[in-house]
């Protein structure tokens, strides 16, 4: 078996074997819109690729140093490790930090150990939550929280209206209210530039789809859904302060559920399950099944910066707390 970059040439194979949307040629083309490198790899076995995957190419604010990103790839192994381990040779990378869209495992991790990699910071959450589309809307229903079938109702009875628009205008709206979001809030986001390149280049692709809950014609809940292979994916949403009343909120997860099960997907990933928060709690009220992946690993390229890197991230994310601890509530 051998390893090499690939070319557009590749791409259709390429996409045939990945099975997350981050890891979609598409969503590399989009961050290299972002001004980020992209690797794209894959291993081939007499001339034949057999697994496809991309990495993020990332410099150091203020630096000349860089890091390789590895989100949601394929599960690893000892050919991929090498090829990888090569790759940042070649990009002078400190280190490829990889999230592996693969299930905890024993015999995983000790690959991992075996090929030099340690533990990481995560940037994803390890959990998710996944509902089986294969069921029926009853047996769905049957296996949601009361609480949550109830608010269904409400927002049913109410006349929440839950539409996919995928025009310009439903997207400015959806950047609108995703501002709002994020100031009432108070969570960090990516910024506007990100959602539209992200949208400019998924949406003509069919992975990304815009979802509206309107009430009264007014937009209380906006998501935008990727769809890859049989998943749905619920990666953005952004919600109104008003209304709360109408539970706009649950006919939208709802009929989304409805939404991948129209398209025939098989799984809708609610992407992220994190003990304490709130939307944690939203989302266990649908009854879906928590899954754990692998983890976040490193695969430390240079030997002597990797070190130097691991404390100085450890500052700066004390700092990132503290800051965050002084800002005044919105």
């Amino acid at each position: 078996m051998t390893s090499r970059r690939l070319t557009q040439s590749d791409k259709s194979s390429f996409d045939h074997l990945v099975d997350h949307p981050i890891q979609s040629w598409q969503w590399g083309s989009f961050r290299e819109k972002t001004g980020i490198k992209v690797i794209r790899a894959g291993t081939f076995d007499n001339g034949k690729m057999t697994e496809g995957y991309q990495i993020t190419i990332h410099t150091i604010p203020y630096t000349n140093f860089k890091i390789g990103a590895f989100f949601k790839g394929p599960e690893p192994t000892t050919q991929m490790l090498t090829a990888l381990k090569n790759f940042g040779k070649e990009e002078g990378l400190i280190l490829i930090r990889m999230e592996p869209n693969v299930l905890d495992s024993s015999e995983g991790k000790n690959l991992l150990r075996q090929n030099g990699a340690v533990s990481g910071r995560s940037s994803f959450t390890k959990e998710t939550f996944l509902i089986d589309l294969t069921k029926s809307e009853e047996e769905l229903l049957k296996n949601m929280h009361s609480k949550t079938r109830y608010n269904i109702r409400v927002a049913e009875r109410h006349g929440v209206e839950v539409a996919e628009n995928n025009s310009d205008k439903a997207f400015e709206e959806h950047l609108k209210l995703m501002m709002e979001t994020t100031k009432r809030q108070g969570f960090y986001a990516h910024s506007e530039r990100y959602h539209r390149l992200m949208w400019e280049v998924l949406a003509p692709s069919g992975i990304a789809h815009l979802l509206q809950a309107k009430y009264k014609e007014k937009i209380l809940v906006s998501w935008i859904v990727f769809v890859w292979g049989n998943t749905l994916y619920y990666p953005y949403g952004a919600s109104s302060g008003e209304d709360r009343n109408v539970m706009a909120a649950y006919g939208m997860m709802w009929e989304a559920i409805k939404f991948g099960k129209q398209l025939g997907l098989s799984k809708f990933d609610l992407w992220g399950k994190e003990e304490g928060k709130g939307f944690t709690k939203f989302k266990e009220g649908f009854g879906p099944q928590p899954v754990e992946f692998i983890g976040t690993w490193d695969l430390p390229i240079s030997p002597i910066l990797y070190p130097l890197y691991r404390i100085t991230e450890k500052i700066w994310w004390i700092f990132l707390r503290t800051k965050a601890k002084l800002l005044p509530t919105i």
